[in-house]
């Protein structure tokens, strides 16, 4: 006779672009843009996840669509907490009992952001959360072996914010935080394009053309789409060739500020630790890491190996979800990564 699961714990990536949740046992149960779409008169919440997304930039003037996270953390609690309960609702069906849930949270995360996320995990359904880095996460789902006295070096590249972290020993040795990943991409090819073409294109069609010829690094071919706007001059629709050439132009000062934080991350880092991280190389994960070339432009900045992960977009919720193996051993609540970040300085 089959084993009936009172209740289901679960691993959550809290992204500022997407969510996606693991259930232990049955692996990824959902996956949905991170975006609410509100009535503005009212403050009533229409739609979340997909069919919200699909609204944006297509609504009404009362009807608005909303990312209640912002670099990784949230700015709009409200949403944020109506956003999670629709979404567990989607996958805590037939449960006696509350989940536990293990949530990742940005490096730089602060103290009082950490009990937002706590907070609205508990009020959307949740029995106990607990909070994890999201390098360590990443570097957990990416089946690295971080048990042992043996440096890692993991950078994560999601929608809003950029973590970069050495994980040693179950733990992270020295980590960093940045404000700036695939959002910041996207606002470079529509600041661009709207300087170099006249064209102005939504967030949707900047992120197509960074997935489709965006590259940081230099081709051996040549690449080239057809981008669909509003003129600037006449107000009409008019389409217009990019090339992989141009779009480089607008995203390289981006990718150049996460490669100059990776240095600073590793004149920080331990001798003995960088012997490792030389030895074992640099792990990329999130979505930002598909970026064609942003493997070989750390590889060359950093002088050492870079590889992207299995299933980028998944690593962290992998990692919470399989960090549930020593739950016993973590605390619930506010870990306070900040302050324990100063201590160690």
């Amino acid at each position: 006779m089959a084993k009936f699961k009172l209740s289901r714990d679960m691993g959550i990536d809290l992204g500022t672009s997407n969510v996606v949740i693991y259930a232990e046992g049955k692996g990824i149960v959902l996956r949905e843009p991170a975006v609410v779409a509100v009535d503005k008169q009212t403050g009533r919440v229409l739609q979340v996840g997909a069919a919200a997304r699909n609204m944006m930039g297509r609504t009404p003037g009362n009807i608005v669509a909303i990312h209640p996270l912002k670099g990784g953390v949230i700015c709009d609690y409200e949403l944020t907490q109506k956003m999670m309960s629709e979404f567990l609702k989607k996958v805590i069906r037939f449960s006696f009992i509350k989940p536990r849930i293990v949530v990742s949270v940005p490096s730089g995360v602060s103290e009082v952001e950490e009990r937002a996320v706590i907070q609205s995990i508990m009020e959307a359904g949740a029995r106990r959360v607990y909070l994890l880095e999201a390098p360590l996460a990443a570097g957990i789902g990416a089946q690295l072996n971080i048990e042992g006295a043996n440096g890692y070096m993991v950078i994560d590249i999601g929608g809003g914010s950029t973590d970069i972290a050495v994980l040693s020993m179950n733990g992270v040795a020295e980590s960093s935080s940045l404000k700036i990943a695939g959002d910041a991409f996207d606002e470079a090819i529509i600041r661009y394009i709207r300087k170099q073409f006249g064209l102005a294109i939504g967030e949707s069609t900047a992120e197509e053309v960074k997935m489709t010829i965006g590259c940081v690094f230099p081709r051996n071919e040549a690449y080239a789409m057809e981008v669909k706007g509003r003129d600037l001059k006449t107000g009409l629709a008019k389409v217009v060739t990019v090339h992989e050439n141009d779009v480089m132009e607008a995203m390289f000062p981006v990718a150049k500020q996460i490669a100059e934080e990776v240095l600073n991350v590793l004149e920080r880092t331990s001798p003995e630790l960088i012997g490792d991280i030389s030895a074992n190389g640099i792990v990329l994960t999130g979505g930002g890491s598909q970026i064609w070339g942003m493997d070989r432009l750390l590889a060359e900045v950093t002088q050492m190996p870079c590889s992207i992960a299995d299933d980028t977009d998944s690593c962290c919720a992998y990692g919470c979800c399989k960090s549930l193996s020593w739950i016993r051993q973590m605390t619930d609540g506010p870990v306070n990564i900040a302050r324990q970040k100063q201590l160690k300085d």
